[in-house]
């Protein structure tokens, strides 16, 4: 059971398909929160969870969740958002009055939604829910932006395809588990790290140096701020090396020059033609 964020047929539930197979069971949760409680209690064996977004940015509530929870990355994808129109079979663009869901969703097709100025858009929770509840109600005359995989679950039509704006709009989400769950992983090529720079001049320019010396590549660093510390932050870092010996010397390096460094997890970095 993996658990995602969010209702069935969501985008989370795209990208437990994209990595755990097809088949995957996965447990719904309304909250990222209780997505990460439910691996911590042992509902779920695991998670993916949405970590940044390539025109949104970081999600940086997650940060600091998966800091806090004691859990282990163990993979990531890299997922396409890709919005479709759903509707109900035998439906056609002419019968459409209303379009319903997230505000993110409508706001990513606002390019294809401003053809139609007599449709009326209506803000929801969720892209998925917004499909199935067009299925369950058996509304004509409403459509829903949302994935294919709704139209699949839901069994509606698919009236217009790909209709998002951004081309290259990709989110990547973190696999998550806890530690005697996750296992070995075999020649892993991506590390996530947390740690903390001393406050004073130059320190994070020598952390950086550091890594930078071992030849591994800094895809990501992320700020985050420290609850309590007012103006003082933490750092997300996601590095990428040839070998698992890079990773060690990286870590040996980085432990006089930082503090609280944790390994967060090493596992094998998705490959993304966008980046």
């Amino acid at each position: 059971m993996v658990a995602i964020q969010g209702f069935e047929g969501s985008f989370h539930q795209i990208a437990a398909r994209q990595h755990f197979g097809a088949g995957v069971a996965v447990l719904p949760c309304a909250t990222f929160t209780g997505l990460v409680q439910a691996v911590a209690q042992g509902r779920a064996s695991a998670a993916v969870m949405a970590i940044e977004n390539s025109i949104a940015g970081s999600i940086l509530p997650n940060y600091t969740l998966l800091r806090k929870a004691g859990l282990r990355v163990v993979g990531e994808v890299y997922l396409h958002i890709r919005q479709q129109l759903l509707a109900l079979p035998g439906q056609q663009l002419a019968d459409i009055r209303e379009v319903h869901s997230h505000p993110m969703a409508l706001l990513q097709c606002a390019d294809y939604l401003d053809h139609y100025p007599h449709w009326k858009l209506v803000e929801t929770e969720d892209t998925a829910l917004s499909a199935q509840r067009i299925r369950e109600q058996q509304r004509p005359g409403v459509a829903a932006v949302a994935g294919s995989l709704a139209a699949e679950l839901f069994q509606l039509n698919i009236l217009a395809a790909d209709i998002h704006s951004e081309k290259k709009n990709y989110t990547r989400f973190l696999v998550v588990a806890l530690p005697e769950n996750a296992g070995a992983v075999v020649q892993p090529t991506k590390a996530s790290l947390y740690f903390e720079a001393p406050h004073a001049a130059g320190s994070l320019a020598r952390i950086l140096t550091a890594v930078a010396a071992q030849g591994v590549n800094l895809s990501k660093l992320q700020s985050c701020p420290q609850p309590g510390r007012t103006w003082h932050y933490f750092f997300h870092a996601d590095l990428e090396f040839d070998a698992l010996a890079q990773l060690q010397e990286t870590l040996a390096a980085l432990a006089p020059l930082t503090e609280n460094l944790q390994l967060l997890g090493a596992y094998k970095g998705e490959l993304n033609d966008e980046r």
